[in-house]
Parts: structure tokens; sequence; C-alpha cells
């Protein structure tokens, strides 16, 4: 997936670069910047020394030194006031010369943390919201996978509205989902341990069982009754030529209605190429049921269209699967954003759109 997010320690990332959250003076400090100091050891800080500070919002390169990452990005986030003080522009600047600078330098791979919203306290909802909106639109743009690292759960916050709302959706067909089950489940065992229906609750007795009629021994067999007619038996072969399009032929199909490229197609879908190739040289492809749904939000299809896309590809979506429900929330708003998708997935601790 070209935007992943991801429940990690930043300093563990085997990438080609990750990003620190660092301190004007780029000699280090708490958080982030200073995990990623005493990771890196203390050759980081000789070079830090050497480039002169770096601006708020600006981004400079060092080597990655003891790091499994090549190389570290340290960027200056804004401290939070009160949102009036050009903290917005200041954190999207943040992201955009970060991410310029990794494709300055061909990088493939880059690994952000929640920039400002630990120690300088960016409201972490809406550092999540600036921190994807920027990304994504910088990999719709760009072939580079790019992580953001949430370190627990505490430092990832949806924006509360989106959170009630889903909740609220997912409480309403979830639960009941579960409320049948269980009425189903005590109906059945209530018809296990009910009486006989020829038994007499009000007497208390069963009635007398009848006598099997006599047969003599000599008598001819009754004769078995002829089979019922079923029509004709199918032919096999026949069926098999009349197979509908499959996952693959399907999505082609509807990518060329819809007038998209290939490109515009994957990466709203948060695919990469490599796998969309795949998908397109492979006519009997079966992708992941995250793959699947992924595709139908890049082609934008409605709920029924989504139900009958999957079909092809062997799913079915349901009311007792909290992905699903979540799907059927955003396509039922008419929101395909795949990355705000994507974060609510996360935060429920659901399977991302994209992954194989």
């Amino acid at each position: 997936m070209p935007l992943q997010i991801v429940r990690n320690d930043i300093t563990t990332m085997e990438v080609d670069a990750i990003v620190n959250a660092a301190k004007r003076s780029l000699l280090g400090g708490g958080g982030v910047d200073g995990a990623i100091h005493r990771a890196a050891g203390p050759e980081l800080l000789e070079e830090c020394r050497t480039l002169g500070g770096c601006e708020t919002g600006q981004a400079k390169l060092t080597k990655g030194y003891r790091l499994p990452a090549k190389y570290i990005i340290h960027t200056v986030g804004p401290v939070y006031q009160d949102g009036q003080q050009g903290e917005e522009k200041l954190l999207r600047s943040c992201y955009r010369n970060s991410l310029a600078l990794a494709a300055k330098e061909g990088f493939e791979t880059v690994a952000f943390p929640l920039i400002s919203a630990g120690a300088y306290g960016y409201p972490r909802d809406q550092a999540l919201q600036i921190a994807v909106g920027e990304i994504s639109w910088f990999v719709l743009n760009h072939d580079m996978t790019v992580y953001l690292v949430v370190y627990d759960r505490q430092s990832f916050q949806l924006s509360k509205q989106l959170l009630d709302d889903v909740t609220e959706f997912i409480e309403e067909r979830y639960v009941r989902e579960e409320d049948a089950s269980v009425s189903a489940s005590r109906l059945a065992r209530e018809t296990r341990e009910a009486p006989h229906p020829c038994y007499s609750i009000r007497h208390g007795v069963f009635p007398k069982k009848k006598k099997p009629s006599f047969v003599p021994p000599d008598s001819a067999p009754l004769a078995a009754p002829a089979p019922t007619s079923v029509g004709a038996v199918p032919n096999l072969d026949a069926m098999l030529k009349q197979l509908d399009e499959s996952f693959s032929q399907s999505l082609l199909r509807q990518i060329d209605e819809k007038g998209m490229t290939d490109a515009q197609c994957y990466k709203r879908a948060n695919v990469d190429r490599k796998l969309f190739s795949k998908i397109r040289s492979n006519p009997q492809y079966k992708p992941s049921k995250p793959t699947a749904v992924a595709f139908a939000v890049a082609l934008e299809l409605n709920w029924a269209e989504t139900n009958d896309f999957l079909r092809k590809a062997g799913y079915a979506m349901s009311h007792s699967s909290k992905f699903d429900i979540i799907i059927e929330y955003f396509i039922q708003s008419g929101n395909y954003n795949i990355f705000e998708i994507n974060e609510t997935l996360f935060a429920f601790d659901q399977s991302l759109l994209g992954s194989h």
C-alpha cells in the first residue's frame, strides 16, 4: 500500500528514511526526537551540529547511523497555541518539505511519526487529519510507500464526530445481528426442550401408541414408488463455458467504462503498481478481501454494485463483521476517501484497504 498506518516504534522501521520531529537546534530532545538520537548513536549528534539548526516547517537530511533506516529527515513542527498563529500551514509544510526531500533523494520508503502531536500540543485528531491529507495527496502523484507510525493507541485519535457516527452505525447493525443470533439460539434450544406435540401438558400423559397393522407373510410386498423426475442431468462442460466474468475482468472493464487510467485506479485504491500488474495479467487472480473492497472504493461503486463486485472475487459482506459494517457506512455515506476509511479501520483494529 502506498500509505500504511502502522503501530510500531519508528526507530525499528527498516525503510530508506524515517522522519524525526526535531527541535529547531537539531541537537536532540524528548519524545520521538530523543528516542531517535539514542537509537542512532552519538554520530548523529555530531552531524547535526554541522547543520546550523532548522526552521519550523523546513526539513534537513542526515545519515541514519545505527538505525535500521539509512537516513533521517529532520523536520521542526509548530508548537500549538490557539490554532490562529499559522500552526496548520507550518505543520503541512513539515510533511510537504519532508516528502519533497525524500523524492529528491529517490527514496522508495519513508516513515513518519505524527508531528507536533506530542509535547508540542497539536490536537491529535487535527494532526492526524493533516498528516493523512498531505501524505495521501503525495502518494497519489508519486511512487513511494509512506508509513504513518503510531506508537500506541493514545497517540491516534479520529475526530470525535466521525468516531461517534461510525460507532453508532456499528452498534445499530452489529449488536442487532448478535441479538438476532441469540434469539435464534434460544428458539432452537426451546424447540429441542419442548415436549412432543402429542403430549398433553394439561393432563400430564402421553397418548397410547397404536398397535402396528398386521401384514400376512405371504402377501405381496408393496410396490416401491416411482422415482420423481427432476429433469435432464445438467451438462457440466456446458455450465463451465457459461462462467460469469472474473474479478479481474470486471475490474478492467469498469476502469475503461469510467474513463480512468490504470494508475488513477490503483492509486485511489491505495494499491501498489506491482500488485495491480498481477491482477491485470491474470484473469483468474483472486485478491484479498481488503484489496477487492479497495478497488470498489476507487471505482466509487454504490452499495449494491460493491456487493456484486465482491461476489466475483468470492466474498460477501455481512453484519457479523465490523470491517464490513464500516465499509458500508462510508459507501452508503458517499465518502470514497480511502485514506479516511483506513484511519477509521485502524481505529477499530480492522484490516486496512489495499493490504494484500
